[in-house]
């Protein structure tokens, strides 16, 4: 656990995305929790430490950042589709996804559960907490549901998978020009510290390298389009390792590109 600023804490290396949390005089809010089920355990006594849990915010629905809810106390909040996507999960497909993710973990005990959240919100909301404020605002990209968490107080903003650092992005779900209208955003916040949803703790200048990344995959992917390519031609010719020389050059990555030029191609296409 990294001390970034005064009363903010990020883990990076128990969970499979960038778990924090903003200790307040008023008790602890948490950003995200573990995947791994003895992991989440292990951060919500860690947070503990600090004082009572009194918020748990999820930036996303996905299982990387969603799947450890249960273990936490608080009041559970985030964007009203990350509920309805928590509501539609299944543990089998967590089973799945946790071995082939996390092929070490422990298997599944009975007290899991998919926690959906207490407090929904479309677009944007404030908590308020102690000294600190949490500007949760609903910024699309990564998925429609993203949600930036800014912390005025502390200088923060915490991104969730619209900004990765060195890592591959997803587009599974994305919405890629709305992507860059939201990277827009992060940039005119006044902020010194950006917790990315994957890689190391950032400053604003980050932003501008997530932005030329996020182009870079639009571009290539409308000019496979522009050149006539089908689907099928588009993802066995569209080659990313020049631009990103960081991508490791293994079967997960060469998946992940396959699936991003699927998504890419379907949202331009139109």
């Amino acid at each position: 656990m990294r001390k970034i600023t005064g009363n903010v804490y990020v883990e990076s290396e128990i969970s499979r995305c960038n778990t924090s949390l903003v200790v307040t005089k008023e008790g602890v809010v948490v950003i995200d929790t573990p995947m791994v089920p003895a992991n989440a355990k292990k951060w919500a006594k860690e947070a503990a430490k600090f004082g009572p849990i009194r918020y748990v915010i999820n930036t996303e629905p996905h299982g990387d950042h969603v799947s450890g809810n249960c273990y936490m106390g608080g009041t559970l909040v985030a964007h009203e589709g990350t509920r309805d996507a928590i509501l539609a999960s299944k543990p089998d497909d967590f089973i799945g996804m946790l071995k082939m993710m996390q092929p070490d973990s422990p298997p599944l005990e009975g007290d899991f559960r998919f926690r959906p959240p207490d407090i929904t919100f479309s677009h944007q909301l404030t908590l308020y907490l102690g000294d600190h404020s949490f500007h949760l605002v609903n910024m699309p990209g990564h998925t429609p549901f993203q949600v930036a968490v800014y912390v005025p107080e502390e200088r923060v903003v915490f991104t969730g998978d619209n900004v990765i650092n060195q890592e591959t992005p997803f587009f599974r779900q994305a919405l890629p020009r709305e992507w860059l209208k939201s990277l827009k955003k992060l940039q005119k916040l006044d902020v010194d510290k950006v917790v990315p949803g994957h890689g190391n703790v950032c400053d604003k200048s980050y932003l501008l390298e997530m932005y030329r990344i996020v182009t870079i995959w639009i571009e290539a992917v409308a000019d496979a389009i522009a050149r006539g390519m089908t689907l099928e031609e588009a993802q066995n010719k569209v080659n990313l390792a020049e631009k990103f020389p960081w991508l490791p050059a293994d079967e997960r990555t060469a998946g992940v590109i396959r699936m991003n030029v699927a998504r890419l191609y379907e949202v331009l296409k139109k």
